[in-house]
Parts: structure tokens; C-alpha cells; sequence
């Protein structure tokens, strides 16, 4: 039997007990955890609210559940982007954006994988200080940049490849604070530099690690707990060139907004992409990078759909969103005020903050709580669901079914 529009959270309850079953002890307390946070998302299990249609001639209710606020949750993902990406845009400069990309070595993302808290922190670290280095060599830019930091781990067909997307400005303030230093048209840094100063930074970093014991090295990593076989490695990644590389400019600040919108708030796989789900396999869309991004379907089984899934569950409390250099947190505004003044721009003009279920009246907001039954009466909230499972995990009413 075939469900053409399944989410997550539907092929998680399909399959996630055999998943459980076959994996057994293989599956981490932090996987578990997910698993059973998405399962209940939107379900009864949290609870919800009921809304009733306010025409006269109908008066039908329909529910809205409640969501899980998960951050490996696609469903749950959207408003967080929306409230995210508003508090961003005060933070963009008229200048352009450059996306640069650093990528982890497939020997190296295995230790990674057996250590990500450490590792990922480490990758993040190298490739943030990579960048404030080389930017501020006088031989190539010359100056103190601010950028963000992202980590992904995924490919399209959700299997492990850790690597980090940064959003940066074209310039950067000079030594003094003086001046705004712009970097050349369609050029920031020299890639073949960053690639190189990040090799070394990271294997400094990593090596660090393992001297200290900080790392655990099992499974396919069981013998590099040897030495010689530890030296070797690192020996190998030395003489390796490691992928580092930069994309061209966005153009506006809206178009670097959208790009944003793509790659903060994302997990491995979102729910558009799942494109059907039978008794035993999952199938999803991916685009191919061989073939010019086409748009391809795999299929796999339940099982590995969702043990590929639970590849890039991140360890509790890891902050996989950091700001860098002029957009470290603790000098953001002040930095952003001095780029703006030498630019010769007014500080930039905060968007209105929309506070939770105070939503202004738009035509979108209208449509969205337009009765699905009759087509012309509103939505209203009734009354609250108690959970069937736990506490629920919003307050106060949500807004009601999207029928738009």
C-alpha cells in the first residue's frame, strides 16, 4: 500500500519499531530519543486544539496537534527559519555574500562519525579561524571579517559527509577600524589557501585530541588506536588536497536572505522530498550531482532509510549555528554600526517582531485559517486536547490547520 504524501513522522511510526529491533544496542540513547520525539509529532500523543468553523451553515471543527519543537524535526522546522532569518536581517551589510564551503576528508569523517561532539566542534573551529586568518593577511584581503557558520552532514541520498557552509560579506574592516576593505569583484580568498591553512589547522586540532584522549576510536576506526597507525593517517591527510571551495556572490540582501532560508534550519531530509512510502521501502527524491543536479528517486528499504536518517542526529546541546569574527556575539552591534558607518549607510531598520499567535492580518493569515469543509467561514480556537502521551510541548493555542 502507497501513501504519496508521507512525512517523516509517518515513516518513523511505520518502521521505527523494526528499526529498533534490528539495531538493538547499535542505536545511541540520543537516536532513540529522536525517534521517539518525531514519532509523536503532531499526533495525539502531544495533545492540540480544536477549532471550530465560524459559518453559520457549517460550524465544522477540525484539530490541530501539537508539534514536537524538535530540532531534527522537518515539520517543526519552518517557523523556527521564519524567526530565525527575521532576526538575521538586520544583521546584513550592502555589501555582497560569498558562500564558502569547507569539507571534511572521507578518512577523517569516519572518526568524526564515532566523534562528533569533538569532532564537529573541531571542524567548526578550524575552518572559523581559517578564514579570519587568511582574510586578514595584507597579502590577500587584509582585513577583520565577520561571517556564519553552519554544519551539515549529509549528502542528498543522507549519507554521512560532515562539512561546513559559510555565509560571509565581501570585505571586512580594516586593521584600525578606519576603513572598509572590499574584496575584488567575483573574488574573495584564494581557495587553494584555505584549503591548505584548514588541513593544517585541523589535523592540529585533531591530533590535539588524541593526544589528550579525547577521541574513542572503534569499529572501522578500531585500529587506528595504534600509533603508527594514527601517524600514518595523518601523514596521509597531509600530502591529501583537502575540497575547500567558494562560491560566487548572491546579489541582494533578499537573495541572501533566501539562501539563508535554505541552509540554517534544515536536517538531513525534509517531507517535500519524500516521495512515497509502501509496506517495506521509502522512496525520495535527491538531485544528482553527476548528472548536473538532476532530480532522481532512490528507494530503500524502511530499515536503512531511517538508519541513514539517524547518521546526523547531533549530541545534545551541540550549537551547530555559530557567528564568527565582526558577528561573534559579543561585538556584533557595535562592529555592524561601524560597517554600516563606513559604508555610508544608516544603521539598518529592524523588522516588526511578531510575537506567538499575535499574527497581523494578511491575506495569507486569512486564507490559512479558511475552513477546509465549507471554503468561507474562519477557523476559531475551541478548546485545548490533552495529551495522550507526556506534558505537551507548546503553550497556548497554535495556529490553526493551514488550508490554504
Amino acid at each position: 500500500m502507497q501513501d504519496p504524501s508521507s512525512t517523516l513522522g509517518d515513516v518513523i511510526r511505520r518502521f521505527g519499531a523494526a528499526l529498533r529491533e534490528q539495531r538493538g544496542v547499535a542505536m545511541t540513547a540520543a537516536q532513540d530519543a529522536v525517534l521517539s520525539t518525531l514519532a509523536r509529532c503532531r499526533t495525539p500523543a502531544l495533545g492540540g486544539h480544536v477549532y471550530r468553523c465560524d459559518h453559520q451553515d457549517c460550524g465544522a471543527e477540525h484539530i490541530a496537534y501539537n508539534s514536537c519543537c524538535s530540532r531534527h524535526c522537518p515539520t517543526c522546522l519552518g517557523h523556527k527559519s521564519a524567526a530565525w532569518l527575521q532576526a538575521r536581517a538586520k544583521d546584513l551589510l550592502p555589501v555582497a555574500y560569498f558562500h564558502v564551503v569547507f569539507t571534511l576528508p572521507e578518512q577523517v569523517a569516519a572518526v568524526a562519525f564515532c566523534n562528533k561532539k569533538v569532532v564537529y566542534g573541531i571542524l567548526l573551529r578550524a575552518a572559523a579561524q581559517t578564514l579570519l586568518e587568511v582574510a586578514r593577511d595584507p597579502k590577500h584581503l587584509g582585513a577583520a571579517i565577520g561571517f556564519l557558520a553552519i554544519l551539515h552532514t549529509w549528502t542528498q541520498t543522507l549519507l554521512h559527509h560532515p562539512h561546513i557552509h559559510c555565509v560571509v560579506p565581501g570585505g571586512g574592516l580594516s586593521p584600525d577600524g578606519t576603513r572598509w576593505i572590499a574584496c575584488r569583484d567575483n573574488f574573495f580568498l584564494p581557495v587553494k589557501v584555505l584549503s591548505r591553512v584548514f588541513r593544517g589547522k585541523f589535523l592540529a586540532f585533531l591530533n590535539d585530541a588524541a593526544q589528550r584522549g579525547q577521541l574513542r576510536l572503534s569499529g572501522s576506526t578500531a585500529s587506528l588506536a595504534d600509533p603508527e597507525a594514527w601517524a600514518e593517517l595523518l601523514t596521509q591527510m597531509r600530502s591529501k588536497e583537502w575540497v575547500v571551495y567558494a562560491k560566487p556572490p548572491f546579489g541582494s540582501a533578499e537573495q541572501t536572505l533566501k539562501y539563508l532560508a535554505r541552509y540554517t534550519h534544515r536536517v538531513a531530509i525534509s517531507n517535500r522530498r519524500i516521495a512515497s512510502v509502501t509496506d517495506q521501502y521509502v522512496s525520495f527524491r535527491y538531485r544528482d550531482r553527476s548528472r548536473d543536479n538532476a532530480t532522481r528517486t532512490m528507494t530503500l528499504t524502511g530499515i536503512e532509510f531511517l538508519r541513514r536518517f539517524l547518521l546526523h542526529v547531533l549530541p545534545k546541546g551541540f550549537v551547530r549555528i555559530r557567528h564568527f569574527g565582526l558577528l561573534a556575539n559579543r561585538v556584533r552591534k557595535a562592529k555592524l554600526a561601524r560597517c554600516r558607518e563606513l559604508l555610508g549607510t544608516q544603521t539598518a531598520e529592524r523588522p516588526s517582531t511578531v510575537e506567538p499567535n499575535q499574527h497581523s492580518e494578511t491575506t495569507e493569515d486569512v486564507a490559512a485559517r479558511r475552513c477546509p469543509s465549507c471554503g468561507v467561514g474562519q477557523l476559531h480556537w475551541v478548546r485545548e486536547l490533552s495529551p495522550t502521551l507526556g506534558r505537551p510541548r507548546t503553550r497556548g493555542p497554535p495556529s490553526p490547520p493551514n488550508t490554504s
